[in-house]
């Protein structure tokens, strides 16, 4: 009897895979923070203060929102990698109507609608015109960070008003940054999960020809989840342009890849279909925990991009493995 019973029960590798698919790998990525904290909190004390965990979570809140709207186009089968230069020509944009008197509402907003029209073009170029979105968008990075830079000859941007600075509000003694990251986290899982256009979302980078048959217009639906990304990296750039006294008019180093891979690494496809918004959010924290962590540990923090390419690779090798069981 206890052969028999030793015989049925599946091997540890089984059992975690079927733990990983039935609590999903929002799960895995939190278990990971918790692990990290305890972890480098014993090894450096430090890492536990105050200040640290601000910069961990409000200083990165920018990125995880950012990976919300990529999380999405991702999820509907495309990409984006000119998330990081729409972000830096957005945040510009926000300081410089900010130190030109603008009302403060205005240079909030104002990205946001730029966003979101530089998305609709992106995305009518992906679903009219058919061009691949990787083409597309790679494209649009030129044409942003170019732009950019010729537009502002890489002067930074200084004397920003106080009242401009929404990133550095504290209410309630929390930064504002983790009140729209955990707002905007719930709301978009929650849409996502229960709303017909976000179910629309999940049919049409899960089988497109289905859901033509189905009668979803997927052209449309393209287009619109492009500029929804565009509205997330609008948010991203008023966030980013907030949490310093001045603006770089230059393009963040590697923040297209951050927020790809957070996306990626929260469990999204990149084959579409699959993922969810709080996967993303919760693997921007982790990336951004583990910076943190080896700075604290005096490992040289270029060994994060490593272990984000890790992360990628793992994650991509696990859908593939998980597709090939379904079918």
């Amino acid at each position: 009897m206890s052969f028999d019973v030793m015989q049925s029960r599946p091997s540890f590798p089984r059992r975690l895979l079927g733990f990983v698919e039935a609590n999903g790998q929002e799960a895995i990525i939190l278990a990971a923070i918790i692990l990290l904290f305890v972890v480098v909190g014993v090894v450096n004390p430090r890492f536990l203060g105050n200040s640290n965990l601000t910069s961990i979570f409000s200083g990165n809140a920018y990125i995880a929102v950012a990976a919300i709207g990529m999380a999405l186009v991702i999820i509907s089968g495309n990409i984006d990698v000119s998330v990081g230069s729409l972000i830096g020509v957005l945040a510009t944009i926000a300081g410089t109507l900010a130190v030109n008197g603008y009302p403060i509402i205005v240079c909030w907003l104002a990205p946001l609608a730029v966003g979101v029209a530089i998305n609709a073009f992106v995305g009518f170029l992906v679903a009219y015109v058919r061009i691949p979105s990787i083409v597309v968008t790679l494209g649009m990075l030129s044409v942003l960070k170019g732009g950019l830079i010729s537009a502002t000859a890489g002067a930074w941007i200084n004397n920003l008003p106080p009242e401009f600075m929404l990133a550095q509000f504290r209410p309630f003694g929390v930064p504002a940054p983790i009140y729209f990251m955990v707002t905007l986290t719930l709301l978009a899982a929650l849409w996502m999960r229960y709303s017909g256009f976000g179910r629309t979302i999940y049919a049409i980078g899960g089988n497109p020809d289905a859901a033509r048959v189905t009668g979803i217009r997927i052209e449309r639906s393209i287009v619109c989840v492009f500029m929804i990304h565009g509205f997330f990296a609008g948010i991203a750039a008023v966030l980013f342009a907030t949490q310093l006294q001045v603006i770089q008019s230059t393009v963040p180093p590697n923040l297209e890849l951050t927020v790809i891979t957070a996306a990626v690494v929260g469990g999204v496809s990149i084959l579409g279909g699959t993922g969810t918004v709080i996967g993303s959010t919760l693997a921007a924290i982790l990336f951004a925990a583990i910076g943190s962590a080896l700075i604290f540990t005096n490992v040289s923090a270029y060994w994060l991009r490593a272990v984000q390419g890790l992360f990628i690779l793992a994650t991509v090798l696990a859908d593939m493995a998980r597709r090939r069981r379904l079918r």
